[in-house]
């Protein structure tokens, strides 16, 4: 509405001008001297406001076009360079010494592929550890599945060694890092890579026009936790129950009157 209002005004605007052009302005005399009294009308005067824009005009509709124009510009571009660097790093050839830097910096370490003589898989311990793996940190015992965001240069069946181990715990005792134990190790062994559940991203800006909708799968891996080292284990009885520790009774002090 304001935009057909505009193009009126403008309109009307330059009829008055190109009448003002053609008509010529009647003398005093020719006004005196003729018989019927003129007219005076709106061409024959100059209104101060019969005057051109000195800048331009940008009505609304025009600007919020080019606007969502740069947003889609801008987020195509930010599409493409984290394609290109996710491509990068990908096609990068890493050293062995890069490649366990990284991997220290994440929390972990690559021994080696599984054998077939490797008797890794044990019975379950009632021993439990808290282990962070890049920004996140998890509770996990002998025998426990976990997924993790991707973990590079490791393949399926990988073994791992987590080394930041935040704390160690078993029926008899507690140990707590510094936030790190540097004598504690969590063994684990690549299960396999997968994609997680894919989730939708809308964005949408209101009275613009503007929607998007997305959809991401976060890449993951599943560890399979197969020893904790570090701390003593409590001795299993033959049903696989743990023994219990010995309670010692308080002692008690008769006082003598």
């Amino acid at each position: 509405m304001a935009h057909r209002r505009c193009l009126q005004s403008l309109a009307r605007r330059a009829t008055a001008l190109i009448s003002l052009k053609t008509t010529r302005p009647l003398s005093t005399l020719e006004m005196l001297t003729s018989k019927s009294n003129p007219v005076i009308t709106i061409t024959n005067l100059e209104p101060s406001w019969c005057t051109r824009w000195s800048h331009s005009r940008y009505f609304s509709s025009s600007k919020s076009d080019d606007r969502e124009n740069e947003l889609e510009m801008e987020e195509a571009s930010d599409g493409e360079t984290e394609d290109d660097e996710a491509a990068s790093d990908l096609d990068r050839d890493y050293s062995p010494e890069e490649k366990e830097a990284e991997a220290a910096a994440i929390g972990y370490k690559v021994v080696g592929p599984l054998q077939r003589s490797d008797r890794v898989f044990k019975d379950y311990e009632p021993v439990f550890a808290v282990v962070q793996i890049g920004s996140h940190q998890f509770k996990v015992s002998n025998g426990d599945c976990i997924f993790t965001e991707r973990l590079k240069f490791c393949e399926v069946n990988d073994k791992l060694i987590l080394n930041k181990v935040l704390l160690l715990g078993s029926p008899t005792q507690t140990i707590i890092g510094r936030p790190i134990l540097p004598d504690a190790a969590v063994h684990a062994v690549v299960e396999e890579h997968a994609l997680d559940a894919k989730v939708i991203i809308f964005k949408k800006k209101k009275r613009k026009n503007y929607r998007r909708t997305k959809g991401h799968r976060q890449e993951l891996t599943k560890l399979r936790i197969t020893d904790i080292q570090g701390i003593e284990k409590p001795e299993m009885k033959t049903d696989g129950k743990p023994l219990k520790a010995a309670v010692k009774k308080p002692e008690e002090i008769v006082a003598t009157a």
